[in-house]
């Protein structure tokens, strides 16, 4: 069952007739849409969270620590360690651009080499949201210090070693979802660059 493995092994765009597509739920964060569209000759109707975006960010000292913040996520009812994180919220302002803004707002750095390290979609079943993840290095404290509120005003940071953080991804000891892909990509990009350098 099934077919060979493709070579180039990459998601494909897929355009499908939207039949009618409405606000469902209008929040205050983001939106919860209702689509009807055509689909192998059929009329199909799907809920999602119609999503800003996000961006993520690694990261990692010139010790090899990658910088982590723990806050209170309410839906799930935890103190989460992530990595810096923040919601594409400025119309028009690029992803990379939304990350150095959001490494500065959310933890009072700056850095001075960026990398897209990915581009996942989190629940590509329930929700458009794209989340953007970068490495950051060359790391200096920002210029200015931000006011932080809600869940932000109480975020615990703490440097851990990239290999800690991996066997925490690889014990089941964290959640969330970019904190972990961030980590291992972050991970594996510095093995190769040792095994090259």
């Amino acid at each position: 069952m099934g077919t060979e493995a493709p070579t180039d092994l990459h998601d494909e765009p897929f355009d499908v007739e939207v039949v009618d597509s409405r606000l469902a739920f209008d929040g205050r964060v983001w939106d919860v849409r209702e689509d009807r569209f055509l689909y192998n000759g059929h009329e199909l109707i799907r809920h999602y969270v119609d999503h800003t975006g996000a961006v993520a960010i690694v990261a990692i000292d010139d010790r090899d620590r990658v910088l982590l913040i723990q806050q209170y996520r309410h839906p799930v009812r935890t103190r989460d360690w992530e990595i810096p994180a923040g919601l594409l919220d400025v119309d028009g302002e690029d992803p990379l651009d939304t990350a150095r803004r959001e490494l500065a707002e959310e933890v009072d750095l700056v850095a001075e080499n960026w990398e897209k390290l990915a581009r996942m979609a989190p629940t590509p079943g329930g929700s458009d949201e794209i989340i953007h993840i970068y490495l950051a290095t060359g790391l200096s404290d920002a210029p200015e210090v931000f006011a932080r509120h809600g869940e932000e005003a109480d975020i615990r940071t703490a440097w851990v070693p990239i290999e800690e953080a991996v066997s925490a991804v690889l014990g089941g000891r964290v959640s969330n979802g970019a904190m972990m892909l961030g980590v291992m990509l972050a991970a594996e990009r510095l093995r190769r660059g040792a095994a090259e350098g």
